[in-house]
Order: C-alpha cells, then sequence, then structure tokens
C-alpha cells in the first residue's frame, strides 16, 4: 500500500469527523488537496465562484445538521476571502473546520508572491487558529482544530503551506477517537438553588429566550406554565420559541412586535434563556435579571446580572421547573397576552387591504405569501436588510422549518451562499433564499453554482432598486439617502440565460401563481419580485439620539407593518386565558 501524504492524511481525518464536502476555489497551494479529494469516495468537492459563499455555505451546513463543516481557500487571496462567511459562522456559533492553504514554507516571511499571515488574520473569528508547518504536526493539530471547532461551537482555522501539503504523512502517527458531539452542561446546585428562590419570591417573571433554547422547547414551556411567565423571544430565537407557545408576546428589538418589550420591562425578574440578545437599549435596568448560558463568556456582558447561571437552558430548567412553587396568579400574563393580541391588531392592517392593487408590490405581502405556500419544512436563508424584517414578521415557525441568516454578524449577501449550503444537506428539502436586490447582486456570481449542480434552490429575490434598511437608517439620523439606490437589470432574464428558470413579477395577482410555478421546479429557480421601495410608513417622532445601529430606546419606535399568522396566534392565546 501507498503512503499516505499530508493531504491525503488531512482528508482522511475530515472524512472521520464527519465532513461530508469541502466548499472552495481550487488554486495553487491548495491542489495537493483538493487531488486527494478527488480520490476519495467519502468527501465531495464543491466548487464555487467566491471563497466567500464557501465558508457562508459551510456555516449554514453545519447550522442544519448540528455536525462540522469545512471550506478551503487557496494562498493569500483565496483564503482572505473565507474571512466574512467565518465571521458569521464563528458568530452563529456553527462548527466549521477552515483550510487556509499558505505559500511555500521556505518563503513564508520574505514577502512572497500572495504572501499574507493567516495564522494573524483569522485570529477573531476562530476559537483555535494554528499553521502546520511540519508533516509531524499531523494529524495532532488538525484533531485539535477539529475538537476546538466542535466542542466550543465555532471556527477553526487550520493553515497549510502547499509543499507541505505534499510530503508524506508521518509513520505511527497517533489517530485518537474524535469527539463529534457536544455534552450538556448542567448548573450546580447552589445555582440552581438561588434562582429558585428567586423564581418563588417574583411576583411577575418573564421569560427572554434565543437560539440557546434549540432543543429545549417543551422545557420552557413546562416552565412558563408553572411560573405563569409571558414568553418573548430574540430574532434567532424565533424558529424554536415561538412556534405552539401559548405564552407568545412577540419579539424585541428594532424588528420587534407585540408586547415583548413591555413583558420584560414590567415584570420584577427577567429570565434570559441562551440569549445574547446585543441590544441593551431594550433591556431594563430597573428589574432584577437572570441569565443562563452555556457559554460563561456570554454571562452579564449586555446586562448587570443578580444571578449567573452556567448551563444548557434544556438541562437548567429540567433541574428548576419541579423545584419551583406553581404560580396560580395569571394577572401578569394575561394582561401581557392581551397587550400582544392588541398590538398586532393594531399593525395587521397596514398591509391587508387592497394589497393586489398596489403597485409596486408590497414586500410584505410577498413575505406572507410566500409563508402561506412554503413547505412545512422549508429551509429559509433571509439576507440581511429589510428581508430580516419580513421575515422576522411574516414567516411562521412550526418546529419543523428553519430560518437560518446573518443574525450576529449582520453581513448581507448571506442569503445565497447558505442555501446553498442548506441544499447539499437535502436536496428533496425546500430551501428558499429570500434575497434582497442589494445582496444577491453582492454575490450574484454563485447563482450559477446553483446551475452548476442542478441545486434545486428557489430564490425569491425582493427588489426594490434599493438599500432600505440603509435609507431607514439614514432617515433616523436625519440624514438624505445618498449612494443607495442600484440600477438593475431584469434579474429573471439573467436566471434564464443561465439556465435556469426565472420569472418576473411586477403585478401582484401574478404573484402567488408565479411562486407556485417557480416551487414545481426541479432545478433551481428565480422569482423576481418588484417590489415598493417606500413600503415602511415610520413613525413621525424618531431622533437620532434614539438609534445606535440597530438599537432604539423604546419598543414603540417601530416599523409599521403586518405580522402574518402570528395575529391568529394571539388571538387563540387570548381564547384561552381564564374568565372570571
Amino acid at each position: 500500500m501507498a503512503k499516505q501524504n499530508v493531504s491525503e492524511q488531512f482528508v482522511d481525518i475530515l472524512v472521520r469527523a464527519g465532513v461530508k464536502r469541502l466548499y472552495g476555489v481550487v488554486g495553487d497551494s491548495l491542489n495537493p488537496v483538493v487531488d486527494a479529494i478527488r480520490r476519495n469516495a467519502a468527501i465531495e468537492w464543491i466548487q464555487v465562484r467566491h471563497e466567500e459563499t464557501a465558508a457562508f455555505a459551510a456555516g449554514a451546513e453545519a447550522q442544519i445538521t448540528g455536525a462540522l463543516a469545512a471550506c478551503a481557500g487557496s494562498c493569500g487571496p483565496g483564503n482572505l476571502h473565507l474571512i466574512n462567511g467565518l465571521y458569521d459562522a464563528h458568530r452563529s456559533m456553527a462548527p466549521v473546520l477552515a483550510l487556509a492553504s499558505h505559500i511555500p514554507s521556505s518563503e513564508i516571511g520574505l514577502g512572497y508572491f500572495q504572501e499574507t499571515h493567516p495564522e494573524l488574520l483569522f485570529q477573531e473569528c476562530s476559537h483555535y487558529n494554528e499553521m502546520i508547518s511540519n508533516p509531524q504536526q499531523m494529524p495532532r493539530l488538525l484533531q485539535t482544530a477539529i475538537q476546538h471547532a466542535i466542542g466550543r461551537g465555532g471556527v477553526s482555522v487550520v493553515s497549510m503551506p502547499g509543499d507541505i501539503a505534499s510530503q508524506p504523512a508521518p509513520e505511527k502517527s497517533i489517530e485518537h477517537a474524535l469527539v463529534t458531539s457536544r455534552p450538556t452542561v448542567r448548573p450546580g446546585d447552589a445555582e440552581i438553588e438561588k434562582l429558585c428562590r428567586m423564581v418563588d419570591e417574583a411576583k411577575r417573571v418573564t421569560l427572554f429566550c434565543g437560539s440557546g433554547t434549540a432543543g429545549a422547547h417543551a422545557e420552557v414551556m413546562d416552565f412558563a406554565e408553572r411560573v405563569k411567565a409571558p414568553v418573548g423571544h430574540a430574532l434567532r430565537g424565533k424558529e424554536w420559541i415561538q412556534y405552539d407557545n401559548p405564552y407568545d408576546v412577540g419579539m424585541s428589538g428594532l424588528l420587534g412586535y407585540g408586547a415583548a418589550y413591555e413583558a420584560t420591562h414590567e415584570c420584577d425578574l427577567l429570565i434570559l434563556l441562551g440569549t445574547d440578545f446585543p441590544y441593551n437599549a431594550f433591556l431594563p435596568t430597573d428589574v432584577k435579571i437572570v441569565q443562563v448560558d452555556v457559554r460563561p463568556e456570554n454571562l452579564g456582558r449586555r446586562s448587570k446580572l443578580d444571578l449567573a447561571v452556567w448551563g444548557d437552558v434544556r438541562e437548567t430548567l429540567r433541574c428548576l421547573t419541579p423545584r419551583v412553587k406553581a404560580k396560580t396568579d395569571r394577572k401578569f400574563l394575561d394582561r401581557m397576552l392581551k397587550k400582544h393580541a392588541d398590538a398586532l391588531e393594531g399593525v395587521v392592517k397596514a398591509y391587508t387591504r387592497k394589497v393586489e392593487k398596489h403597485i409596486p408590490i408590497h414586500p410584505e405581502y410577498v413575505a406572507s405569501v410566500l409563508d402561506d405556500i412554503a413547505d412545512d419544512d422549508a429551509v429559509f436563508t433571509v439576507d440581511t436588510g429589510m428581508c430580516n424584517v419580513w421575515a422576522a414578521r411574516y414567516l411562521s415557525p412550526n418546529g419543523k422549518r428553519r430560518v437560518i441568516g446573518s443574525f450576529s454578524h449582520g453581513s448581507m449577501a448571506n442569503a445565497l451562499p447558505q442555501a446553498i449550503g442548506a441544499q447539499f444537506v437535502d436536496r428533496n428539502r425546500q430551501v428558499v433564499s429570500m434575497s434582497g436586490d442589494g445582496g444577491f447582486t453582492m454575490l450574484m456570481g454563485d447563482f450559477l453554482t446553483l446551475v452548476q449542480y442542478d441545486l434545486p434552490v428557489k430564490v425569491v429575490l425582493f427588489n426594490n432598486s434599493a438599500l432600505s434598511m440603509v435609507e431607514l437608517e439614514m432617515l433616523v439620523a436625519g440624514l438624505p439617502s445618498f449612494g443607495t439606490t442600484n440600477k438593475n437589470p431584469d434579474f429573471a432574464a439573467i436566471a434564464r440565460a443561465a439556465g435556469a428558470y426565472g420569472v418576473r413579477v411586477e403585478k401582484p395577482k401574478q404573484l402567488e401563481g408565479a411562486l407556485k410555478d417557480a416551487f414545481k421546479q426541479k432545478g433551481p429557480a428565480l422569482v423576481d419580485v418588484v417590489t415598493d421601495p417606500n413600503a415602511l410608513s415610520i413613525p413621525p417622532k424618531i431622533s437620532a439620539e434614539m438609534v445606535t445601529g440597530f438599537a432604539l430606546s423604546a419598543s414603540k419606535i417601530v416599523l409599521d407593518g403586518g405580522v402574518g399568522r402570528m395575529l391568529q396566534m394571539a388571538r387563540s392565546n387570548l381564547r384561552n386565558v381564564p374568565r372570571p
């Protein structure tokens, strides 16, 4: 049997760690690894048009599967292109291994062609970032990188010069059993007892949930019922906690709706569950706050805590719920449920009247129709900007759907690349990219990746020829909009020219039929929907001082607009409120 080289050993270890594919762009220093993949039937090389797409795709795959995913870039500019997608994966706690191939080892530090220093460049967006400068570091260094990515939840970067990749692998190297899943973390008994006392002493408890509640829906509902707590959520918590939730009071933040803000401010104990919600302008300063998080570094960095609990949300609640005294007073909960329903009643009408006659089409209407006709287990990938608004307010979670976006990193152009990664996981599952025209055109070249691999991703393009979220930020800051308009082509024609299905929609009556026809296509499809750039109705009293990034100082400063089927849920929850 021929002796392995370092590249072959590298690829074999990825396969042992469960990696199914490696996203990237081939080139020079990366060629030995790509050739090793060519000769290994257990892993697939996915050729994208831009390395940023590779990193976003790997991050999305990892978020869908919960398993390690991988991407790669050639030396210098090639791996530099990975960095934005890696930042997003890292901040989303997606386990991703990135290979940053490097210039010849003998030339490092001498200003060689395409020379960069990956071990410095990726430091901030990784848990582990090291270079294989000698074959004897294999396989230990790669195994360590894998275990950092999986165990800590995030990115590991391994840089490797092309000449090292071609050298013989070390003899009698130790390949130990790899860690491929994360354990649960249970808080100590002392913390559980302190939290139990605080819950028992509080008259009004509110829960605010983030993505750390994934897998803990039943436990959150049981606890909310026991202590009669309204349940709000951040955007990343929406898909995990909003469905089948009789205690739902909506979402807080700029994109928020309902009574989440009031519920978090009018309680006397706020429990933050698995959320690193960044907008402290929406968090109260005069109530007791407890935070439960599996990452101890997240505890207390957004608000002053009265108790910090290091632990997995599900395990924490399993320990806590049986110990707390059941509350019988529902007054606070019922008042928040009524406020929530009333708030939704007030805004939902804005885009439900005569929508079939409104040209350009209301983007809210597009999102609402999309929500109605998409599959029950669809994966939605959502561009940053106004598509976040429509997803937050119109997509209805049900425990089977997934909603993925750049919700922590906030990058443009994420939706299409993430859809690529999500679709490779399962070609039979419906994947819908909710793309804005600004984000789509930034990485539009990778629409060709859909065509090349015949990936059945459906791109629904909200085309208003503007960077609308930026225009909103300028307006609120008292600035005239400038540099925010796009001169766009007929994107459907571009899709057809590329060999995909494409249709352009300019009238509301055409929309539902166009979406259904696109969804029936076996391959990739693009629906170019011309939407109204002036769809948002801004409240009259907004000052620049109220805004810092995406944060506003009060929940009442919220964009007008409907909230889809959430109103129906709120009405249903109100009907369940006991009557005297």
